[in-house]
């Protein structure tokens, strides 16, 4: 795998991006040396907080293979993922995550989500959103529900 020519990839992609109006940010995934997908990110052109580019290449490497999980691959990216992005690539099941920059490079250009590894780190309880766990019946009996339809505990 040339890992420099997909990680250069992912930069240039975050460059074009940001020349179109997007963040600057760029992802690539590959599978057994071949691109599946990249995007880069654009959050404040589509007004979607959830558009980060990693995110984005997940959502379209998962449809172009027809799984949810993308063991296997790599994702290459132009900076270090951020909380969101972090949690996507491990949803995904992505082993190998390759990236430029850091997350305390992407801080000083104004991108900072240490607030957010801090609060991860917290009991719900302490946190800054308000959170408020209700337990209920009718929820509890989905998982059971779940776990009798597929025979096992999914992951």
């Amino acid at each position: 795998m040339d890992t420099i020519k997909f990680l250069e990839l992912a930069i240039s992609i975050a460059e074009e991006g940001l020349d179109n109006g997007h963040g600057p940010f760029g992802a690539v995934i590959v599978k057994e040396g071949e691109i599946v997908s990249s995007a880069s990110n654009s959050v404040t052109l589509n007004h979607d907080p959830t558009a980060h580019a990693e995110v984005l290449a997940i959502r379209e490497a998962a449809e172009k293979l027809g799984t949810h999980s993308l063991e296997g691959c790599t994702i290459f990216t132009s900076c270090e993922p951020c909380p969101m992005c972090l949690g996507a690539i491990y949803w995904a099941g992505i082993k190998k995550v390759v990236y430029a920059s850091s997350r305390k490079e992407a801080a000083l250009a104004g991108f900072n989500d240490d607030f957010i590894y801090n609060e991860l780190a917290l009991d719900p309880v302490e946190r800054e959103v308000d959170f408020l766990e209700i337990n209920h019946k009718k929820a509890k009996e989905l998982f059971e529900k779940w776990i009798k339809k597929e025979g096992k505990i999914p992951y």
